[in-house]
């Protein structure tokens, strides 16, 4: 029975949750620590502006990591990677809609580069975990890198393996991490946007794992 699936094993798409045609709510206009829009496109991001799309666990915590971060003029968290259309937070944690929580970055690359932006990545979560995130059990914490452009991909294979070799040097595990072409993103609900800036004591998985870049990378 599908209500008896392991929330560790991805859906086909057969399998997932039908979804929606459309978003049923609002999302605010305005970011509540950057001012900028949360919702963005071609048609609000600025000119020279980059985005990039990840997937480290929680996305409250992720969130607020790249919105400290200099040269990040916006973020919002969603859901990607899976199949089911506009889901909700609920439907995503059934494990039944096969995305992840994912956290997308509108950045500066005069400021802060698409590498730095990855090592952070790696050295804030476990990326050898497989479908959790400490214990946050689920499809919905697995590690990803969604990436926009043929360099995106190129910097995150390559930081990838480097970041690998330096885990192995240490005996720690293989990189489980996914790295694919961008999925469509959907938004989440207003009240997770920006959830650790409305509720400051929230719950927080991230920090830093000791694991470096070593620095030549």
């Amino acid at each position: 029975m599908l209500f008896n699936r392991h929330k560790s094993t991805l859906p086909t798409a057969e399998e997932a949750l039908p979804g929606r045609t459309e978003r049923w709510f609002h999302l605010a206009d305005r970011h509540v620590v950057l001012g900028t829009p949360v919702e963005t496109d071609e048609t609000t991001i600025p000119e020279g502006f980059e985005v990039a799309v990840f997937g480290l666990g929680c996305f409250w915590g992720a969130e607020e990591i790249y919105w400290q971060t200099e040269g990040v003029w916006s973020t919002s968290v969603g859901y990607a990677g899976g199949h089911t259309p506009h889901p909700s937070y609920e439907e995503v944690c059934s494990g039944r809609t096969g995305h992840t929580e994912a956290v997308r970055i509108v950045f500066d690359p005069t400021k802060v580069a698409y590498a730095d932006l990855v090592k952070t990545f790696f050295e804030v979560h476990d990326p050898t975990q497989g479908m959790r995130q400490g214990n946050d059990v689920g499809t919905q914490y697995r590690s990803a890198i969604y990436t926009l452009s043929d360099a995106q991909a190129a910097t995150a294979e390559e930081l990838t393996r480097i970041y690998g070799e330096e885990l192995a040097r240490r005996g720690l595990g293989a990189i489980t991490t996914e790295i694919k072409p961008a999925p469509t993103y959907y938004y989440a609900e207003d009240n997770h946007q920006q959830y650790l800036a409305k509720n400051p004591f929230g719950y927080r998985c991230h920090a830093n794992t000791g694991v470096r870049f070593p620095a030549t990378a």
